[in-house]
């Protein structure tokens, strides 16, 4: 079944009505549990084909994760014993990191191995 727009924006409305009605002990079988449910799955359904996110590149995973660390780009290139240079080649997109350099990173940013292989 599709789901129009319309359908969409009344399941966002309904969800921001249920929300404050439901929580981490809320029974499963609650009215309101059940709906929210249903409603979430709408709303997923929706945005993932007319909203699709595509999953980050590998600069943008190492660039993010040195962002949330307050990590230079040099403090991880010594950690994981590369150049910086070779760490800005990353970054840029201009190179991509050996299985090896790549477990490293991380191990060392905390990315899961799903991330950086994009699965």
């Amino acid at each position: 079944m599709e789901i129009t727009r319309q359908q969409y924006e009344y399941a966002l409305e309904r969800i921001e009505e249920l929300l404050p009605t439901v929580d981490d002990h809320t029974p499963v079988n609650d009215r309101n549990a059940v709906e929210l449910a249903l409603l979430s799955e709408v709303v997923i359904e929706y945005e993932s084909l007319h909203f699709p996110v595509d999953r980050p590149t590998i600069a943008e995973l190492i660039d993010l994760a040195l962002e949330e660390r307050k990590m230079t780009q040099k403090e991880l290139a010594k950690e994981i014993g590369v150049s910086p240079s070779r760490i800005n080649d990353f970054i840029t997109g201009r190179a991509e990191p050996s299985l090896k350099i790549a477990k490293r990173i991380c191990v060392t940013l905390g990315i899961t191995a799903s991330a950086m292989l994009g699965l």
